[in-house]
């Protein structure tokens, strides 16, 4: 973790500031490495966060099995993980309403039609879930009234300007040169 400011109690209070947040939101294993540069002079903020890699996005036929029943009309699903249960109800609900989906028990619910095409359907994304928490966490690392926010993230890299002014090109390109630090390994 590099926190850069001129001050250089302001850069230990940041760090403070930093690891406390991500103490809160249990990130800590969850990032590889960040960079962070505060300059309340100008006023500018910004932050770099490398994530580490996740598993591997999961669908609906990697946690429950999809069958269509021809003669009742009905598609079966029977969750093989109990843990992805509320996610898959959450996508159901979002197509069907509750009472087009009949539970006869905790782990098989149907719907009448043919609906297996389901089964490709993500229940879950790692990847958007952690980038997610890492952008709470930005948020709440802010300084309060920096409302204009520039995002320059990449696939592993969540990047943000954020300053109370306009952007200045200085900025964008201070935030370019940690993605390519981070990106780096440096």
């Amino acid at each position: 973790m590099l926190v850069e400011c001129y001050d250089e109690r302001g850069a230990e209070v940041y760090e403070i500031i930093i690891k406390q947040i991500f103490q809160d939101l249990v990130l800590g294993a969850s990032v590889d490495d960040l960079r962070a540069y505060v300059n309340p002079d100008d006023p500018v903020f910004v932050l770099a966060i490398k994530m580490r890699k996740t598993s591997n996005v999961i669908r609906f036929e990697d946690v429950a099995s999809l069958k269509y029943d021809k003669a009742d009309n009905v598609t079966r699903i029977i969750v093989d993980n109990e843990n992805y249960l509320p996610n898959i109800l959450k996508i159901l609900w979002m197509q069907f309403s509750r009472d087009e989906i009949y539970q006869p028990n905790r782990y098989q619910l149907e719907i009448e039609g043919d609906y297996t095409e389901l089964k490709s359907a993500v229940v879950d994304d790692p990847h958007s879930n952690l980038q997610r928490r890492i952008y709470d966490a930005i948020f709440r690392i802010l300084p309060e009234g920096f409302k204009n926010i520039e995002d320059l993230s990449t696939e592993d890299i969540v990047t943000v300007v954020a300053t109370d002014e306009l952007i200045k090109d200085e900025w964008i390109d201070k935030a370019h040169e940690y993605i390519d630090e981070l990106n780096s390994g440096m």
